[in-house]
């Protein structure tokens, strides 16, 4: 359940088209109405959340409720945006979720390092990201209180 003045969107920050539609097929059997942007990689995020460029004229990626994103991207990686993220005072607050398919300890602790809300190791089945994803959208949409 929605609750009134909470941000309500996920911004998916996934290079792959194939994760991306994964992704999306998740939200749609969770029966999620939280709208959802997907960038390719970390310069689209950046000009998403700075309206910048093609998404000037769009509030797609103004105030994100969550923020999933891959580590491995083309141009910018995932380590450079999470650094530039929690740089940038008009962001850090936003919550992240990685979606990796590392399961490196040194990746999980970089991550916590740079104050990620969550890993989140991709899993191996559609069935188990449906069930990720609506644990997702549960606990960030529902159950916690997000800033607006």
């Amino acid at each position: 359940m929605k609750r009134p003045g909470r941000p309500v969107s996920i911004l998916v920050v996934e290079d792959a088209p194939e994760d991306r539609l994964l992704i999306q097929e998740a939200l749609r059997e969770n029966h999620s109405s939280i709208p959802v942007v997907f960038v390719a990689d970390g310069v689209e995020l950046f000009e998403c959340l700075r309206q910048q460029g093609r998404y000037a004229a769009s509030a797609a990626g103004r105030h994100p409720g969550l923020i999933l994103l891959d580590l491995n991207l083309p141009v910018l990686d995932g380590w450079t945006v999470l650094q530039e993220l929690k740089a940038d005072a008009r962001f850090r607050h936003i919550p992240v979720v990685v979606l990796t398919v590392s399961q490196a300890e040194e990746d999980l602790i970089c991550a916590y390092n740079l104050n990620v809300a969550g890993v989140i190791v991709k899993p191996q089945t559609f069935r188990e990201l449906t069930a990720i994803v609506g644990t997702l959208i549960r606990y960030w949409f529902e159950i916690v209180e997000l800033p607006r």
